[in-house]
């Protein structure tokens, strides 16, 4: 393909009304996803309360997995309307179901009050959301990029990418906002009985903005063109996945760009946040601070790389990204510890915690419907422990042995409560894990972070890191995407490779990494999930991935 030379170009002003409107619907649809996102820790004690703590917010991660799992379902739908009906349409309509959703979140029963009905009800408000996010991203960077003036289409898709910054940051700042005015108001129990339901239902206004906005949009330059021509897909789907030509860059896409992305940007704002809060220790609302912080850090970065990536080329800047994040998970998480909750790391390196047990009496502790009981010596002793936020080594005990926790130099015996009656199996359970706690505490180790020692400085430094490293990735994809593509195909082609990467691999990082830590005990394990990913990205991006800057978009 040649540069795009013959394309008329756009009036200025009409691109930012295209840019801004795409955006800005963009942006309340990340703030709808990043509303649950962001109160996983409220939404796992108010739809799964009759789980233990682990399990419940193992189950809140997975459904919060589960509207991503949705979202190729949505790419394909919206894609094939998109390519044969037109983009405007197609992304206005998933606006309002996302919108839809959103607010129906904000009104659902708790657990309490309507039993397996609630957290049923929220998996298919989760489904809904899940379907039209599927298609609001792929509309919307085709959008732009075909409005773009080919020297121009990084820097212009690049604000497409910002929305999830704009989305994060107001999620954030409206909860951290309820959450202190309720508390001044009401106590500080108000924010997790009913307060979370407000950032739910504040989506309504924003939901009419979106639609107005765009509503006023009119079709893209290209698409218009092709439909006057009469030469659009008859059949995107076999199109665009049933001829290898087409087939084999929906390959290259999907693992040499979405795996990335998904495992490096998923790990930047949501795995940091759980691996914060749940093992850390650190104040919700402290967590909700450094995270708007370095959320409103990488607005510009998008921008900056996706311009970047008009001047040097796509690759050589998602590469950037990808070998800084490779280079960065395991360190960078180590000295987030230790600038967050120095206590825990001074404990941990002074008296390691060591689960000794028979390996036949331990079991995975992931039970989302809440039958199993996890009540061998082994299990409770590991359920304190993970609920404490504590690393520890496994080491096999005797057949048959009561499991013990070792402490520095001190032992903690476990008991067996499998076959007890439920209220004594509970007291006996209470009881091992308070003397776990207590071991724990006498080792030095924190219940939770101290403020004071909270270094804030080193903090933001790591996690820009993280961030420098996610929008190097992120900035430049949607007009990488676009240009891999024709016309035809182009909607339908780009988007199931993106949501699969960002909903599968992506969506999956918080509840994988902490199922694996709960698994394998180190808090640290659950990075070896988004490395695996970011590493096969970043061989296949080397070796197979075209660049693809100043292409045409009229084919």
């Amino acid at each position: 393909m040649t540069a795009d030379t013959a394309a008329e170009p756009i009036p200025s002003a009409s691109l930012r009304t295209v840019v801004a409107a795409s955006a800005t619907g963009a942006t309340f649809e990340w703030y709808d996803f990043f509303v649950f996102g962001s109160l996983t820790q409220v939404i796992s004690k108010t739809f799964f309360s009759g789980l233990n703590d682990t399990a419940g917010y193992i189950a809140a991660l997975a459904l919060f997995g589960a509207g991503f799992a949705f979202r190729p379902v949505g790419a394909l739908v919206f894609g094939r309307i998109g390519d044969r009906v037109g983009r405007k349409g197609a992304f206005l309509v998933t606006v309002a179901l996302m919108g839809g959703a959103t607010v129906a979140i904000g009104l659902l029963p708790s657990y309490a009050t309507a039993g397996i009905t609630a957290p049923i009800l929220l998996l298919l408000m989760r489904i809904l959301q899940g379907f039209a996010l599927g298609g609001e991203y792929g509309g919307a960077a085709t959008y732009v990029c075909e409005h773009a003036p080919s020297d121009a289409r990084g820097r212009s898709t690049s604000w497409v990418q910002t929305a999830a910054a704009f989305g994060l940051f107001g999620a954030l700042l409206v909860i951290l906002t309820t959450r202190l005015t309720l508390g001044k108001l009401f106590g500080p129990t108000a924010f997790d009985a009913w307060g979370w339901r407000i950032p739910f239902l504040l989506s309504s206004a924003l939901l009419a903005v979106s639609v107005f906005m765009r509503m006023k949009l009119t079709e893209s330059p290209a698409f218009a063109a092709m439909k006057e021509e009469g030469t659009q897909s008859k059949a995107p789907f076999a199109e665009a996945f049933g001829q290898w030509k087409h087939l084999k860059i929906v390959l290259i896409a999907l693992v040499g760009i979405m795996f990335a992305q998904g495992a490096v940007w998923y790990t930047a704002f949501f795995y940091v946040q759980t691996f914060m809060e749940k093992f850390l220790k650190v104040d919700p609302a402290t967590i909700n601070l450094l995270m708007m912080l370095i959320v409103a850090l990488s607005a510009p970065c998008y921008v900056f790389f996706g311009w970047l990536s008009d001047k040097l080329g796509r690759k050589p800047v998602l590469l950037f990204g990808m070998i800084l994040m490779l280079v960065a998970y395991f360190p960078g998480f180590h000295m987030l510890a230790n600038a967050l909750n120095p206590a825990l790391a001074e404990a941990t390196a002074a008296s390691p915690a060591t689960v000794i047990a028979d390996p036949a009496d331990c079991s995975l502790q992931f039970d989302p419907v809440g039958k199993a009981s996890f009540t061998s010596s082994c299990d409770i002793a590991k359920t304190a422990l993970a609920n404490a936020g504590v690393s520890y080594i496994n080491q096999a005990g005797q057949p048959g042995q009561a499991a013990m926790v070792r402490v520095g130099y001190a032992t903690i015996d476990s008991l067996d409560a499998r076959g007890l009656p439920k209220d004594v199996a509970k007291a006996l359970k209470t009881s091992v894990e308070t003397q776990i706690k207590e071991g724990l505490a006498r080792a030095g180790y924190p219940a939770k972070a101290d403020p004071k020692r909270i270094n804030f400085p080193a903090a933001i430094g790591i996690l820009m890191v993280f961030v420098i490293a996610s929008t190097a990735l992120f900035g430049p994809i949607a007009a990488c995407l676009v240009e891999l593509f024709p016309t035809r195909i182009r909607y339908t082609a780009l988007s199931l490779p993106y949501h699969i990467g960002t909903g599968w691999v992506g969506g999956f990082v918080p509840f994988t990494a902490f199922a694996i830590v709960a698994a394998v005990g180190n808090i640290y394990s659950g990075l070896w999930y988004p490395f695996a990913f970011t590493l096969l990205a970043t061989v296949v991006t080397i070796f197979l991935l075209p660049e693809t800057k100043h292409r045409s978009l009229h084919d």
